[in-house]
């Protein structure tokens, strides 16, 4: 016996060598594999190759426990330590369940180990050691917790004790862990249920151990810091710390609120004290921040009012105060910006708990807490400012606060404040402004700082509306001083001049930019002071007396000209109680409507100029629009000066003589009599009919080479700058077309019913009894119909590859997109200079682009308005519908994208919407069906060449289709089908309930919150048209193939969309027929592959899910060939499907409650859920469920449980 012991002795000392011999091996391989691997100068075909070993070690080695550990000691360089660790880590994840129990056990021991023993001190250890030793102990506990491993924060305590180099190590490992199963849920439902569970059991203890921990080492930091000698030692416990304050960091989010203000507030007083601790203050002011953000019941949040309190507040403010007179180092400004979160958190806090029904009081701190807030919004940075905006309009809008004394005392400082911030200063590529010098810190370019600046100043004048409704005259009278104080001191353009003429201001000089500033606060303040106060408690006489010294202003700047403009009509209003002064706000506008820098220039007018002229014309619209009774009177001064200008012919661009004439049209609309109305629109488009109607112009109108050549498209032009012989005959056809637009868009019947009746506008009721109007435009706009209609057609045959052909070798790219709009879709910014100091079109080739581009969107834009305008004039027009398709809809095959899109939007939708139902069968449908099966056949195959691409990955001959085109024409691909599906929800789906729904899966993984919640209204019923289109066999079809092909393409705003407010109440209004069993199993395979291109974004997946679910439940039990559908679906599990079919099936059964089938069904169609690219070839992760630690009302046997049982499953694991 004894021999035989020692023979099986000797043979195990020999096997443990061999092992050990073979670890050696291995190890020294792996070793130089990771330096081969992370050496520079390594080849590529040797690091794949060391990568490749590395990995299939990993992945097949028997022995990578003792490697793992062999490599991570501390002998080790860092990179082979780390790898060692990376193996353990591995192992854990991937290999844990079929682990023999001794062997999990040896590798726990062997972990703690190295975290007691085996790491270099605090001090010295590389970061990226310590991570990954806490995550192994992290992916362990996620395995073992509670159930098999009950000491283990008792285990990590006793850690803690032996230093700060483990203390450390325990910090992170706790903060690992509750971001794993709280914050991002990496881990099964039971497995996460259990262990946050156990967490909050025991969250007393662990709150109380990282409070002590960090009184503690802050203690000690503090005695030892002055200490030279003890420097490596202070430098061990704030390190210590700083673990302590980001681990609460990681708790104070969702632990109970009682913890965070147990023991009279001693986190958030230990907190306070901690901001003056230059080390330790950016995590204490993260931790208040996460603390005071908190939302929750009412009365758990009461106690956060204690930092209101005098000590609390006196820390805040004497922290922000030393941070800011340290000048601008990046560390303290971080603090700053946290600081001031903190400060906004605790006024929204103080808005929820100060009510008129609470006991909560205004805190007698208040006047020091807006003092300080305050402070933030005057400092120089202009992020700082825009962060305190959203918590000032809080405080002006409650219903307490509001009243307040101090608050009210406190409107004169913000709006002064807010005089300094509107000024646009702080471009992080200049140093004319000290917020140049933090704008640096927080923005890329000039471009990004303009984008935020001006969604800040919207957001002020939101603010500065809501304090000028407490206190209307305060803002009033300082707009009025800020206003003669602009209009008094002379102009000042800067270094930097603009390129429209010598001594004008650019957008960037010191003039302009007050200038600027101050107009939108008196346009802001003015016009709230309007709506807050009663009549005649209006400062008529002071306003009178701005609106004079604004209107005797002159300068020949055009930035500021349009400042001035602007203070004109915000003005407005006090003319309503002084009418006399009418004439002279007309003759100021009209005089900038022919601004001109230098009167007489042949050179092109910049957009700072145009804006001006553009600017002039649309106050007069506006003042016609709003203020017509009040323009009335003038209307004949009105009209002469607009002939006056209209007489030369050069004088005026197309658009501004248009816009002048729209504006009479709005005055006549006041006429109120159809007779004198239509007279006076008959003379005022006497020229255009003239024009639009002569020989010459239909024969142009009418035949695409003529046209070509009427506006010079075919020449080829020396001077592509200057020279431009056919401009004037393109002027005359944008003048006939800009303004049939505008007659057709501002003629109008009475609002009123008796005065539409007594100015002989009513001809009579529908059947419903609604009356039918009559529009005095309609005679005169219904005799250039024919032409229109022509120029529309004549335009799309523009399009023909012979037509093209025809275009001369300047005008090449004619219809081609402008510059401006290839950027606005690919969402590039436009330099910021350039907005103002450039022409409007560089030559005249971008010109004739901007030319075509404009005259077809205003065709269909006549066309659009056409119905909402002239009612059953229009819709009755005879043949109707045949002319629109033989004109509007021809040639489409060759209209490219960006011209269909403005085409659907501007005239087909508005037709459609505003179309009596009276008309649908004679116009709406005979148009719709040619056009939606055309719409589907296009789109097709514009996402088959789409998904081709994204497919085939060589790199061919891209030269002449370079990425930013192809680029280009998918995003204009997506935003058509955008348009398509828009236009298809509008004609069919009433609008009722329905909105965009967006799902946000609170977690892919969980069954619990799976997001299948988000579901399309009930009321998404179909609109009369709707119905009407779908009893037509090839409507139907064509709406139904569209709606459901769309799910797989890759456009997921457009599936979405479609998905939540479209799919189903198509498929429903066919359910009732004799669907084929091809075409039920086509619609739901749709769905499926829909799920496969879209699972990834949580609102597709959620829409698509109830899609699907909705199609099976209805139709599954007429239709056993979806029961086939699903039998395909990889990794479909066979008997939880017939467990599912059955219950569906067998009307006997009681019903599972909707929310369990949904979760069911969800379960069944995993495997056709598309996943993110970073998650398709990720190796899975399984985390097996232990027994359950809490009992459930009907105890059942879990499966799960059953599995794990292995007759040790109640047995503790990890025996400490």
């Amino acid at each position: 016996m004894a021999a035989a012991a020692a023979v099986a002795a000797a043979a195990a000392a020999m096997a443990a060598a061999m092992v050990g011999e073979q670890v050696n091996s291995l190890c020294e391989q792996l070793v130089k594999a990771v330096t081969v691997i992370m050496d520079p100068a390594s080849t590529q075909r040797y690091r794949l190759e060391a990568l490749k070993f590395c990995e299939e070690f990993k992945e097949k080695c028997p022995i990578c426990v003792p490697c793992g550990l062999k490599l991570a000691e501390k002998t080790q360089t860092a990179i082979v330590r780390h790898f060692g660790l990376q193996i353990l880590e591995h192992v854990v994840k991937f290999r844990w369940n079929s682990m023999p129990r001794l062997e999990k056990v040896y590798l726990k021991n062997n972990v703690m180990g190295l975290i007691s023993s085996g790491t270099q001190s605090i001090l010295e250890e590389e970061s990226h050691i310590k991570d990954v030793l806490s995550r192994i102990v992290v992916e362990m506990i996620k395995r073992e917790w509670p159930q098999h491993w009950p000491d283990m924060l008792k285990e990590l305590d006793t850690l803690s004790k032996q230093g700060e180099t483990q203390t450390e190590l325990v910090m992170f490992i706790l903060l690992r862990l509750a971001e794993d199963v709280v914050t991002f849920q990496t881990l099964p439902t039971q497995r996460r249920r259990d262990i946050q569970q156990t967490l909050t059991q025991n969250m007393e203890k662990i709150f109380s151990f990282l409070l002590t921990t960090l009184q503690q080492n802050v203690n000690k930091y503090r005695r030892m810091k002055t200490d030279l000698t003890q420097e490596p030692k202070a430098q061990a416990n704030c390190r210590v710390g700083i673990a302590a304050l980001n681990t609460l960091a990681g708790y104070i989010d969702w632990v109970a609120l009682s913890h965070i203000t147990a023991d009279n507030c001693k986190l958030l007083e230990m907190l306070c004290l901690l901001l003056n601790e230059p080390e330790l203050q950016i995590g204490a002011a993260e931790c208040l921040l996460i603390a005071v953000s908190r939302k929750g019941k009412l009365e758990d949040r009461k106690p956060l009012m204690v930092l209101f309190g005098d000590v609390a507040m006196h820390y805040i403010l004497s922290a922000a105060q030393t941070a800011d007179g340290e000048g601008l180092v990046e560390k303290h400004y971080v603090f700053l910006k946290r600081l001031c979160q903190v400060l906004c958190a605790l006024g929204s806090q103080l808005c929820a708990l100060l009510g008129s029904d609470s006991d909560v009081e205004t805190p007698p701190n208040f006047g020091k807490y807006l003092d300080s807030f305050l402070a933030f919004t005057t400092h120089p940075s202009q992020f700082l400012r825009s962060s305190t905006q959203i918590t000032w309009g809080a405080l002006f809008r409650h219903e307490v606060l509001s009243r307040d004394p101090l608050l009210l005392g406190m409107i004169p400082k913000y709006l002064r404040a807010s005089m300094t911030n509107l000024v646009k200063v702080g471009f992080p590529s200049k140093s004319d402004s000290p917020s140049c010098e933090y704008s640096r810190f927080d923005f890329d370019s000039d471009e990004d700082f303009n984008a935020f600046f001006n969604s800040f100043r919207a957001q002020q004048g939101e603010v500065m509306r809501m304090a000028c409704r407490l206190d209307p005259r305060t803002g009033f009278q300082m707009a009025g001083e800020w206003l003669k104080y602009q209009l008094t001191i002379p102009v000042d353009t800067g270094p930097m001049n603009s390129k429209t003429g010598e001594g004008l201001c650019s957008i960037f000089s010191p003039s302009f930019v007050q200038w600027d500033a101050m107009t939108f606060f008196s346009e802001s303040v003015i016009s709230q002071m309007f709506r807050t106060l009663d009549k005649d408690e209006i400062p008529v006489n002071d306003g009178i007396d701005l609106l004079q010294l604004v209107l005797n202003f002159e300068t020949k700047d055009p930035l500021i000209l349009s400042c001035v403009l602007t203070n004109v009509s915000a003005l407005f209003p006090f003319v309503t109680y002084r009418p006399e002064y009418l004439p002279q706000v007309l003759s100021k506008l009209f005089a900038s409507v022919t601004f001109e820098v230098i009167e007489e220039s042949k050179a092109p007018r910049t957009r700072a100029v145009k804006n001006v002229r553009r600017h002039a014309c649309s106050s007069i619209i506006k003042m016609c629009r709003d203020y017509p009774q009040l323009v009335l009177p003038n209307f004949e001064v009105l009209y002469n000066h607009v002939k006056q200008l209209l007489s030369n012919e050069l004088l005026l661009t197309q658009m501004e003589k248009c816009a002048l004439m729209e504006a009479l049209v709005l005055i006549s609309n006041q006429f109120k009599d159809y007779e004198r109305q239509k007279a006076f629109l008959e003379e005022l488009m006497a020229p255009v009919a003239g024009l639009w109607l002569s020989p010459e112009m239909q024969r142009v109108l009418s035949d695409p080479e003529a046209f070509i050549s009427y506006v010079g498209a075919d020449n080829k032009i020396a001077d592509p700058v200057l020279e431009d012989p056919s401009g004037l005959n393109r002027s005359r056809i944008s003048f006939c077309v800009y303004t049939i637009l505008g007659v057709v868009k501002r003629a109008r019947w009475p609002a009123a019913p008796e005065e539409a009746k007594a100015g002989g506008f009513l001809v009579g009721y529908m059947p419903s009894g609604s009356p039918i109007y009559r529009n005095p435009c309609t005679e005169q706009v219904l005799k250039l119909l024919d032409n229109l209609l022509a120029l529309i057609r004549t335009h799309n045959n523009l399009y023909m590859p012979e037509m093209v052909a025809r275009l001369g070798e300047t005008f090449a790219k004619a219809l081609d997109m402008l510059e401006v709009e290839k950027n606005a879709i690919l969402g590039l910014p436009q330099p910021l200079l350039e907005l103002y100091d450039s022409p409007v079109y560089k030559t005249v080739l971008e010109r004739m682009q901007g030319f075509f581009c404009t005259l077809y969107d205003n065709c269909f834009h006549i066309l659009g308005n056409a119905g909402p305008s002239m009612q059953q004039d229009f819709y009755t027009v005879e043949g109707l519908a045949s002319q629109l398709l033989s004109s509007a809809f021809i040639n489409l095959n060759n209209i490219p994208d960006y011209r269909l899109r403005p085409m659907l939007r501007v005239f087909v939708k508005p037709l459609v919407l505003f179309c009596p139902s009276e008309y649908y069968e004679t116009l709406v449908c005979p148009m719709l069906g040619p056009l939606f099966t055309y719409l589907h056949m296009r789109l097709s195959q514009k996402w088959q060449v789409i998904n081709q691409r994204s497919m085939l990955c060589e790199d061919d001959a891209a030269d002449d289709n370079p990425e930013s085109q192809e680029m280009l024409e998918e995003q204009l691909v997506r935003l058509l089908t955008r348009e398509v599906m828009d236009l298809i929800t509008v004609c069919c789906v009433s609008k009722k309930g329905v909105e965009h729904n967006t799902a946000v899966a609170v977690d892919g993984d969980d069954d619990e919150a799976m997001a299948t919640e988000v579901t399309p209204p009930a009321s998404a019923e179909l609109t009369e048209l709707g119905k009407c289109l779908m009893t037509q066999e090839e409507v139907c079809t064509a709406l139904l193939i569209t709606a459901y092909t769309s799910l797989s393409w890759k456009d997921t705003l457009s599936c979405q969309r479609t998905t939540t407010q479209l799919c189903w109440p198509l498929l429903k209004q066919v359910l009732q027929g004799n669907l084929l069993p091809d075409a039920v199993s086509w619609f739901f395979a749709s769905v499926l592959k829909g799920l496969q291109t879209h699972g990834q974004h949580n609102g597709c997946m959620a829409a698509l899910v109830h899609l699907a679910f909705q199609i099976y439940e209805a139709l599954r039990p007429r239709y056993t060939e979806l029961k086939a559908v699903m039998e395909q679906i990889p990794d479909i599990q066979r008997d939880s499907l017939e467990q599912f079919d059955s219950k569906l099936l067998n009307p006997t059964l009681q019903k599972v409650a909707d929310k369990r089938r949904k979760d069911h069904f969800k379960r069944l169609i995993t495997g056709c859920i598309g996943k993110p690219l970073g998650e398709q070839f990720r190796k899975e992760v399984h985390i097996r469920n232990l027994p359950s630690l809490f009992k459930k009302v009907k105890p059942s046997l879990e499966p799960d449980v059953l599995e794990n049982e292995d007759g040790e499953s109640l047995t503790v694991l990890f025996e400490s």
